[in-house]
């Protein structure tokens, strides 16, 4: 049985890799910074990703490294390279002393353009590092990640009850992905010498992406709201960033870093996995009404 060991594992993504990791049979070992409830199949380390002791604590006896923890939101550089970074770097050197081969890390597409922002810069160097190794790595880097307990994409669904969705610049692309469908390549990787030393872009199967008009009115759609895409130039995002860091200072949603990345045009998915190894299945207007679904069961809209 395979035994893998996860970071990131009380976050959006985590906690849905882990109910379908222990739904298929695996047995899991999961980084947590609190204590958790008993889980069968799941044993919780406590500690802190960039500790030694705790990643050697992580990886003791596991067959594979599912790497999904990250830093999506800092107040500086130094957030950023220690989150993303320095992590990344100890966990790697425990797999390396562990004898570990296998090695799958989450990054983002932001990665491809690390000059455009901290977040990317940051994400970028992480994959640097695992490049860099003797691991069997794999790198996924997913697009904007949507789905039931996602708090980033819960803005626009807020946004789309209101009839107006402020956008990046017209004629921006997208690909989107849902957490399921992301979850369900993640497992496919750890056991499998499938893309072994190479990095791929999956997505929902959209040619060519989303236009982030036609995205926004696919979120209206599953919310049962007619909108109004409303792209807006990037020194009326920065102000808008200015205004949600005062309002909301360190939950800000919106930020400089993010305003610098979501104006680039190309945040579409380019190098996506073959078909024999994973294919999108589910539609993403079902998965975008499926999460519009949990965020009002929630309360949360």
């Amino acid at each position: 049985m395979t035994l893998i060991a996860v970071t990131g594992g009380t976050g959006f993504v985590g906690s849905h890799l882990i109910e379908h990791a222990l739904a298929e049979g695996y047995q899991l070992r999961a980084l947590t910074r609190r204590p958790q409830p008993d889980r069968a199949g799941v044993t919780w380390v406590e500690g802190a990703l960039g500790n030694a002791d705790s990643m050697a604590a992580l990886v003791r006896g596991a067959d594979a490294v599912l790497h999904i923890a990250g830093v999506i939101n800092a107040p500086d550089r130094a957030g950023f390279a220690a989150g993303n970074i320095e992590g990344t770097r100890v966990l790697i050197a425990a797999a390396e002393a562990a004898g570990i081969r296998r090695f799958v890390q989450v990054s983002s597409l932001t990665a491809r353009e690390p000059d455009l922002s901290l977040y990317g810069w940051s994400k970028a160097e992480a994959d640097r590092l695992l490049m860099a190794s003797k691991l069997d790595w794999t790198i996924v880097r997913p697009p904007a990640i949507f789905g039931p307990r996602d708090q980033e994409m819960l803005e626009l669904f807020k946004l789309a009850k209101r009839h107006i969705v402020p956008l990046p610049p017209a004629g921006g692309r997208m690909s989107a992905i849902a957490v399921g469908e992301l979850v369900r390549l993640l497992l496919a990787l750890p056991a499998s010498n499938a893309l072994i030393r190479e990095i791929i872009e999956p997505d929902d199967g959209a040619p060519n992406g989303w236009d982030h008009r036609d995205f926004a009115r696919a979120i209206g759609t599953a919310m049962g709201s007619k909108i109004l895409p409303l792209p807006l130039p990037r020194p009326v995002l920065n102000a808008i960033a200015a205004l949600d860091g005062l309002l909301r200072g360190k939950n800000a949603k919106l930020t400089p870093d993010r305003v610098a990345y979501f104006c680039h045009p190309d945040w579409v998915s380019h190098k996506t996995p073959p078909e024999d190894v994973w294919a999108p299945r589910q539609d993403t207007l079902s998965a975008l009404a499926a999460t519009a679904q949990w965020y009002r069961a929630q309360g949360l809209l």
